[in-house]
């Protein structure tokens, strides 16, 4: 005969079944013990009592967009293929940045200036027009 001690479930837990849990099931707790969830937003800032002269200071964040654009980016930002920006690219028609490197030689990636692009951009339209 053997003698094993089986516990009693935790009053108020949900215990009662084994498995996983279900995702909405919290168990005793209510929500998340700590912790980030998603959509969390940071709290405003708050002037003191004393300050008279406070000003809540908000702040935004401005995607920074690069100047110049590799191979790959200037061939999504023209809507052409990468076989076709490096056509133009050899034709003269589109000008490469070239960077250079310490000593001799230069940076093999090829890179475009995005303002170039808008030019070049702005010109097939005159011609087209």
């Amino acid at each position: 005969m053997s003698d094993h001690f089986i516990p009693s479930p935790v009053v108020g837990s949900r215990r009662e079944k084994s498995g996983r849990p279900r995702k909405d099931d919290a168990g005793i707790f209510t929500g998340p013990v700590s912790g980030h969830t998603t959509g969390t937003v940071p709290p405003k800032p708050q002037a003191r009592s004393g300050d008279r002269h406070s000003v809540e200071v908000i702040q935004t964040a401005v995607p920074l967009s690069p100047r110049l654009l590799d191979l790959q980016m200037a061939a999504t930002y023209l809507g052409l293929s990468i076989w076709k920006v490096r056509e133009l690219e050899q034709a003269s028609i589109l000008a490469r940045v070239r960077i250079p490197l310490p000593g001799k030689g230069e940076v093999r990636k090829l890179l475009f200036d995005k303002n170039d692009l808008d030019r070049l951009i702005e010109a097939w339209k005159e011609r087209s027009g």
